[in-house]
């Protein structure tokens, strides 16, 4: 199976294109210039491997939560090239991405959602299948949901931002953390792989973000102060 996959929803671009003799990635700190490098650096990887987008199977991506404008990028990309196509899509949440990413079975993701806010949800790896003890959402780090049990692993950028206030949250029941984690293209595709080989992704008009936050946009003051959605 040939699948194309990527993530914009953090500073980073993360690209990765599988096919039947291995994967190929790309990951570069993009700031904000996702929309400029994102098609150029598809269309290096393709040519890399000598395909054409006709030759793919189906395009993941990094539906979010993350930046307003990475998800939308993501999104809005994926929805163009599968339509171009002719390919189906799967958006993939970005907080199971992180606890794909882990490695671990038990993981607490968190995502810096800026305005003093993190993107959190809470998933067990069981017979090689994640399942979500909490559902993703919005939070202030010092009133995130208590979750039962110990050996969890704290990962993402939210537990860069926030570790004290999270850390204090779940005290012992922390195994470690992963603050510099990203939700990598490589952790998306592998969790997109098995809804397209079962026929489980979806048409191209139906690649929609995942926000969480409903704010999409900033008062001057707040943008005035450098903050971001």
């Amino acid at each position: 199976m040939k699948l194309l996959a990527f993530d914009t929803s953090t500073e980073y671009l993360s690209l990765a294109l599988m096919q039947e003799d291995g994967l190929s990635t790309f990951d570069v700190l993009a700031g904000q210039s996702h929309s400029q490098l994102i098609l150029p650096q598809i269309q290096v990887l393709l040519d890399g491997a000598g395909l054409r987008l006709a030759d793919l199977h189906g395009i993941a991506f990094g539906a979010g939560p993350g930046s307003f404008t990475g998800v939308r990028i993501a999104a809005g990309v994926a929805q163009g090239l599968a339509f171009g196509a002719g390919l189906p899509v799967a958006g993939v949440c970005t907080l199971q991405a992180l606890a794909e990413a882990s490695g671990a079975d038990k993981v607490i993701a968190c995502l810096d959602a800026r305005m003093g806010e993190v993107y959190h949800a809470a998933y067990v790896r069981a017979s090689g299948t994640w399942q979500t003890v909490m559902e993703p959402g919005l939070y202030k780090p010092d009133a995130v949901p208590a979750i039962e049990g110990e050996g969890w692993t704290g990962a993402g950028s939210g537990w860069k931002a926030y570790g004290a206030l999270l850390g204090q949250a779940y005290q012992s029941q922390l195994r470690e953390t992963m603050p510099e984690l990203l939700p990598g293209a490589g952790a998306i595709l592998h969790l997109a792989q098995p809804r397209f080989a079962s026929g489980q992704a979806l048409p191209a008009a139906e690649a929609m973000p995942i926000y969480i936050r409903n704010r999409v946009a900033l008062k001057t003051a707040e943008r005035e102060q450098g903050l971001r959605l």
